[in-house]
Parts: C-alpha cells; sequence; structure tokens
C-alpha cells in the first residue's frame, strides 16, 4: 500500500480506563439523555438548540463557551433545552486544512493522533464536570466513536457522509439521538434512506470485530441547504421544504419523525449573522402548520465567544478558525428570543 503505518493506536476500552467516569458525571449523563429521548419521541415539547464553535480548536474557549450557556439555560429550562456543540472532527471537502481537534490539538502544530484523541475526551469530560453539559459531536470516523461513546448526548453525520453505509450501520449501534443531514446535492431520498438504514438492526464489520446493532429508533433528519451545480447554496428551510419534508416522512415507517434545522451551512450561506433570522421564520412556518410544528425539534447553531472567523494562528481567543460564527451578544439575545417566542 502507498502509506506508511507509524503505530497502532490506543484501544477505546484503554482510553476509557485511562479517563474513567465517576458516578455523578454517569448521573448527568443518564438524566440528560433521558431528558433529549423525551423530545425526539413527542413526550417533552421543549425545543432542542444544538449550539456552539463550528469547531473545538481551543480546550480552554470552548470550555468559556459552554459556561457561558449554563446561566441560560437555567433561564430557558421551559422551553428549551441546549446541547453544546464540541466539533472535534472537521470534514474538509478537499482535505486541505484544520481537521479539527482530533488530527490536531494543537491547530498550529503537527497532526497527533494519540494526543488528539486524549484531547477530545478530556475536553468532553471536563464540560461535563464544570458545566453539568453533555454535547454534541460528529461523526467523521465512525471507527472513533467508541471514544466518546458513554460521554455524548447526540451525534450528527454529515453531509458528505450521510451516504456512506458503514456511518449508517453504525449509527443504527448508537444509543443516542442521531442526526442525519442531506446531502450537498440535497436530495431528501439520501438522507431518509440514511435514517430508514439507521433504524433498522445490522450485522456488519466494526473495528475488526462482527458485531450486531439493534437499531436507532432516534435517528432523524437535519436540513442544511444544498449546493446547485453553479456551486451557489440553496437553503432548504422554508415553508415548502418544511411541508415537503413531512410528506416524504408520512410516505414511509419511520419512527419518531423529527427534524432539526441547520441554521448556517448552505441554509445561511455561511453567513452566521443570517442565523437568528431563518430561525424566526423556521418558528413562524411552525405556528401556521401543525404538521411542521410536530416534527420541528429544534435547531443547530453555528456560534462562538466572538463574531466571524479567523486563520490559525491569528490568535484571536474564542473566534472560529474554520466557518465564521455569531458572537456571544447575538446568541445570548437569540437564545432569550427563541424562548420569549415559545
Amino acid at each position: 500500500m502507498n502509506m506508511e503505518f507509524e503505530r497502532k493506536l490506543t484501544l477505546p476500552s484503554e482510553v476509557k480506563e485511562m479517563f474513567p467516569l465517576s458516578d455523578d458525571m454517569i448521573k448527568i449523563i443518564e438524566g440528560r439523555r433521558k431528558e433529549i429521548e423525551a423530545v425526539f419521541e413527542g413526550r417533552s415539547d421543549k425545543l432542542i438548540l444544538i449550539i456552539g464553535p463550528c469547531s473545538a480548536d481551543n480546550e480552554e474557549s470552548v470550555i468559556d463557551y459552554i459556561s457561558r450557556l449554563v446561566p441560560l439555560q437555567e433561564k430557558v429550562k421551559d422551553k428549551i433545552l441546549i446541547i453544546p456543540r464540541i466539533y472535534t472532527n472537521k470534514p474538509r471537502t478537499t482535505g486541505e486544512g484544520y481537521k479539527g481537534m482530533l488530527h490536531q490539538p494543537d491547530p498550529t502544530g503537527k497532526s497527533d493522533l494519540f494526543k488528539g484523541i486524549i484531547a477530545t475526551r478530556h475536553l468532553h469530560m471536563r464540560a461535563i464536570k464544570e458545566t453539568g453539559f453533555t454535547c454534541a459531536d460528529e461523526m467523521l470516523y465512525p471507527e472513533n466513536y467508541q471514544y466518546l461513546d458513554d460521554l455524548l448526548a447526540y451525534v450528527a453525520v454529515g453531509a458528505r457522509s450521510v451516504e456512506d453505509q458503514q456511518h449508517r450501520l453504525t449509527a443504527s449501534g448508537i444509543d443516542v439521538p442521531v442526526g442525519m443531514k442531506n446531502p450537498t446535492s440535497g436530495d431528501y431520498s439520501v438522507m431518509l434512506n440514511a435514517i430508514l438504514a439507521a433504524q433498522h438492526p445490522h450485522t456488519f464489520i466494526y473495528r475488526g470485530w462482527e458485531v450486531k446493532s439493534f437499531g436507532n429508533p432516534h435517528t432523524h433528519a437535519i436540513l442544511r441547504g444544498s449546493t446547485n451545480k453553479h456551486g451557489q447554496s440553496i437553503p432548504n428551510y422554508h415553508y415548502e421544504d418544511l411541508v415537503r419534508l413531512c410528506d416524504n416522512y408520512e410516505a414511509r415507517e419511520l419512527k419518531n419523525p423529527a427534524v432539526i434545522i441547520d441554521t448556517n451551512h448552505s441554509n445561511s450561506n455561511k453567513n452566521p449573522f443570517e442565523q437568528p433570522r431563518l430561525i424566526k421564520d423556521v418558528l413562524n412556518s411552525a405556528k401556521h402548520n401543525e404538521r411542521i410544528a410536530k416534527l420541528l425539534k429544534g435547531f443547530m447553531v453555528e456560534s462562538y465567544i466572538e463574531d466571524g472567523a479567523q486563520k490559525v494562528g491569528e490568535g484571536v481567543y474564542g473566534k472560529s478558525i474554520t466557518d465564521p460564527c455569531l458572537g456571544w451578544e447575538k446568541t445570548e439575545k437569540l437564545i432569550c428570543d427563541i424562548a420569549e417566542s415559545r
């Protein structure tokens, strides 16, 4: 093969022995999972808000950001359930650029996957210990999920991964809600086929084992917009898009129909300042259509301490080094506005 095998990485079980969960952390995780499942099963009418940096590039600023969400969560707890984003893997369309904390714990340093595995688990554990939040991460590499499977509250499968067989089958063995994004083409059928596959049991190869999954009834849709043949962004959060998704769900035998609206990416043309307006538009659609209101479970928002984005190495604290994000002051107002509208 045209590659060099540098070293065998530590097993997930070994990492968990190095960084075990306390009894208090286990109670927090179990309680949060039940609360989130209740939303997807329609037993709770709270709105889920998956919110945070595009990528978790710096442990201190990420924890600072999540800590700021704590008093806000208390303020809006009757209406909104906040799940912070700690995205430790960053998909790259061309393979170039910062690939996330898993690859580079230090964004200005060299790749070190062993240190990255340790750093990602440490960061997720620290969030639980210091803030009481269990968080969301993207499953970019299915074989790495076990390093975090006992910690996460929510898992997303990205637009470029949603058609991949291994992502679908691994999702069928995950015991927290998994959101399947529509592909960059915008094809609903790809996303819905992924949901169908993940909701059913399978036998497949995982980390060198023959495994049997039991199906994930909380797998659901994420609408993130699409891109046409000219590379232009096409949003899919409008009233007609949501009605079409309702129709597609009703035509299939899928458990717990649900959608999360990704308010950035192609829905906002990567303009983070459009996110508040977009959310208002979707909430207005839900007020005028009971089917949409029932299907809508929440939003995914890219937000950090500072507005916008910077290049790697510029050193602005709490500012994204990948996609532009909504800054803290605007984020705080957004969360309060959502709560007031419900």
